[in-house]
């Protein structure tokens, strides 16, 4: 077992490690920046070292500085959470270089993951099914002829992308030129790589995800999958497990297939695979080499705890459980409570002047808030995440309109009212929605 975690990152999911490391008696070292000295991680970790003033790339991206907080407080591994350097293959290999073990995957897996192209190439190998798309990179001069191979509507996106930037549809042949031109331009400008591939559109998916983890020596596992199709351009906004789209069998022949996968490629940690969903199919779109923002929908339905796991693996330990072991019980959905306004998705920074958290059966809140908070305007909007689970949907469903009017927090904006008004929607009650429902019922078009 490591004896000392620098805990590289900041925010609920800081807090979130750095509880798991208590639990199991591990030593903790906080790092900030000059923004964050009063953040509630740093107050309750064995040790803080503030690593640069507030930009991300002075700070919580600068891998000198965190390498020197690690030699300055002898911690001998990193967890670096979601964001931020969690998917840098660089700073994977710097730590190895270093001694400090990255409890997350081999910079390897990183870097084959982290390339969309690779990613989807290494997935054909390993029997994951895949979205029809192009082989590789997609320039002007090919692309009209991988487009009809393909047939039109046809998605543009980023090699080295995510969150939304370097996407484009092209709906038809005189669209083409102009989505390819752009998502290159965006490309380049939001990754510095401007190579693009082409998919298949599909138009009314879900976004289906399966969490796994392997001990890097062949041995792997999945946790069933989550169902996060409710997104506002490209960013997941609640998340639930079970999906209320997919039976028992396929979830369990899923979830296998990419258990099976992971054990070919003795892949090491937590990860997850993400899969487009329609008419019964699985398109895999992409694998996280990270915890995700949603894991605790998974532990909530599984009573794993995905960060001692993590832990577990990094030093060595294994896995604690077999697939045989993982039952799934009840229903759990996330609601991502982010400092924004609820109508415009303007963020809200600010100081926090009540902060009253719900409680009762099935309700938890990872948070970093507390009344008195002034949420910096540098980072991501994200101010804590709501779970409930209930022993159906529609308990968890009931308790989650319960604990939202509990929920109270005063002084900044906050999604709060958004998540009010989708709870009560028949749609959303009824589990009938895809990946731009939201999008649609936050444009007025409730069809």
């Amino acid at each position: 077992m490591v004896s000392k975690i620098l805990i590289a990152n900041r925010g609920e999911i800081a807090l979130r490690v750095l509880r798991a490391c208590k639990e199991l008696g591990i030593a903790t070292v906080a790092v900030h920046s000059t923004a964050d000295a009063d953040a509630m991680h740093v107050r309750l970790a064995d040790e803080s070292v503030c690593i640069g003033p507030p930009p991300s790339r002075d700070s919580y991206l600068n891998i000198h500085q965190i390498v020197a907080a690690c030699e300055i407080t002898g911690a001998d591994a990193v967890h670096p959470g979601y964001g931020f350097l969690s998917e840098n293959a660089k700073f994977a290999d710097i730590l190895d270089a270093h001694g400090i073990t990255f409890i997350g995957p081999t910079a390897e897996h990183i870097r084959l993951m982290g390339d969309k192209i690779t990613a989807k190439q290494t997935a054909v190998e390993l029997g994951i099914p895949v979205v029809p798309g192009s082989d590789g990179e997609v320039r002007p001069e090919n692309a009209m002829e991988i487009a009809r191979s393909i047939g039109f509507p046809v998605l543009i996106k980023a090699t080295a992308g995510g969150g939304g930037r370097g996407m484009k549809v092209a709906r038809t042949e005189a669209d083409l030129d102009e989505a390819v031109s752009t998502a290159r331009s965006e490309a380049a400008a939001a990754f510095g790589n401007d190579a693009v591939y082409m998919e298949k559109y599909l138009e009314k998916p879900r976004h289906i995800e399966i969490q796994v983890l392997g001990d890097g020596e062949g041995n792997a596992i999945h946790l069933g999958e989550r169902d996060c199709s409710l997104q506002r351009r490209h960013q997941k906004v609640w998340e639930e497990a079970n999906s209320p789209a997919l039976t028992q069998e396929q979830r369990l022949k899923i979830g296998e297939v990419c258990a099976a996968a992971m054990r070919k490629l003795k892949y090491r940690g937590a990860g997850t695979i993400e899969f487009l969903y329609e008419n019964g199919e699985f398109y895999f779109i992409e694998m996280n080499t990270r915890l995700q923002v949603e894991h605790p929908v998974t532990e909530a339905i599984t009573g794993i705890d995905l960060v001692y796991e993590q832990i577990n693996v990094a030093s060595g330990k294994g896995i604690s459980v077999e697939q045989k072991d993982v039952v799934f019980n009840g229903h759990a959905i996330e609601c991502r409570i982010n400092a924004e306004d609820p109508r415009t998705f303007v963020p809200s920074p600010g100081t926090i002047q009540t902060w009253h958290t719900p409680g009762g059966l099935g309700v938890r809140v990872d948070s970093g808030a507390y009344q008195g908070y002034r949420i910096p305007p540098y980072y991501d909007s994200l101010i804590g995440k709501l779970i409930v689970h209930g022993r159906t949907r529609e308990e968890c469903l009931r308790r989650l309109s319960r604990v939202l009017d509990e929920f109270v927090v005063d002084g900044i904006k906050t999604t709060l009212p958004l998540f009010q008004d989708l709870v009560k929607n028949p749609d959303i009650q009824t589990g009938n929605y895809d990946i731009h429902w939201l999008e649609h019922y936050l444009a007025g078009d409730h069809a």
